[in-house]
């Protein structure tokens, strides 16, 4: 990588990296912001960011760095994969910062002002590689989920992207490739989903923290009969509440990460006056509801294999017998 590409990556701020992942400070000055710590649970806050120097230090571990440094403990990845998820998230803050940057519909691509990320096209089909992130690394139902998501292609400084697209209200896009990626296309929204099943509202509507979850959802059930609702991250929280107040919704059951932001979600959403069914309990030993699922096809991939081992087994001495008879016989 240039120099040029990793000063620009350092550049990029960390308050907006954590709040992209739904963290806010609980204090904020001119110089720098406050948090209780992303790297674990704790009541008090000990995790500083310096948005003059942008860095940041967890004082009770007396540990600190550059944003890189915090991708890799957040993200439990290597240096290669931080940079690289880092580059398309830094130039996603450069590029869309308007909802003018972007055409939701595929009669044309779109070229950010800077020219730093052209978007090349929407596609509905997503290629083979994605499919099979999908369904192999987060056991989707492809069926279920196809009608959702979208290929999009980009280009950034000269590379060439593709990610899974899922649409939200305002004709923006959140992207997750089949490694480490996570982005959006501004404008970034909540996405309401069988919003037809808020008129007779006998479920209550059913919000999600990411769209990854929704699509687990829907390979976990048989029929959905509930409106749904993605938030696409913790910090459109107030956005979910100012919509759902405008459809009158207010039974809703919550499945968000097993965090500190989840968990200050339905907080809001309760103190909003929201009656609120916090399903997370449902996975509680899981960071969030794709984890659960994944872990639930696995096992019934494993027990049905031990059940396909035994057949086989037994197959084989009953083969073996049945010879051993027939030489009796002679």
């Amino acid at each position: 990588m240039k120099e040029e590409d990793l000063s620009l990556i350092k550049r990029y701020p960390i308050v907006e990296y954590l709040e992209r992942k739904g963290i806010k400070p609980v204090r904020r000055t001119p110089s720098y912001a406050l948090y209780r710590s992303p790297l674990r649970e704790e009541t008090h806050p000990s995790f500083k960011v310096d948005t003059q120097k942008n860095l940041w230090i967890d004082y009770a571990e007396g540990r600190g760095g550059s944003i890189i440094d915090l991708c890799m403990r957040l993200e439990s990845c290597t240096l290669s994969e931080a940079i690289r998820c880092l580059e398309q998230n830094a130039s996603d803050n450069i590029t869309y910062s308007s909802r003018k940057d972007f055409v939701p519909n595929n009669s044309q691509p779109v070229m950010a002002v800077n020219g730093a990320r052209r978007l090349i096209e929407i596609s509905d089909t997503l290629p083979p590689h994605l499919q099979e992130y999908l369904a192999r690394e987060r056991c989707i139902d492809l069926e279920k989920a196809m009608p959702f998501l979208k290929c999009i292609t980009y280009e950034v400084r000269g590379r060439c992207y593709q990610a899974i697209g899922f649409a939200n209200l305002s004709g923006g896009y959140e992207l997750r490739d089949n490694k480490t990626f996570k982005g959006t296309i501004a404008p970034k929204d909540i996405t309401p989903i069988f919003t037809d099943k808020i008129i007779n509202q006998i479920q209550p509507t059913c919000v999600f923290e990411g769209f990854m979850d929704f699509l687990s959802f829907l390979s976990m059930k048989e029929e959905v009969t509930s409106a749904c609702l993605v938030l696409n991250s913790v910090s459109n929280t107030a956005k979910a509440i100012r919509y759902m107040n405008s459809q009158g919704i207010s039974p809703i059951r919550t499945f968000f990460d097993n965090d500190d932001a989840g968990r200050r979600a339905v907080q809001e959403f309760a103190g909003a006056g929201f009656h609120v069914e916090d399903m997370s309990i449902h996975y509680k030993d899981f960071k969030d509801l794709n984890e659960f699922h994944v872990s639930r096809v696995r096992e019934r991939q494993k027990h049905k294999g031990q059940i396909q081992a035994h057949m086989s087994v037994t197959v084989q001495i009953q083969n073996k017998e049945s010879k051993q008879v027939k030489h009796k016989i002679r």
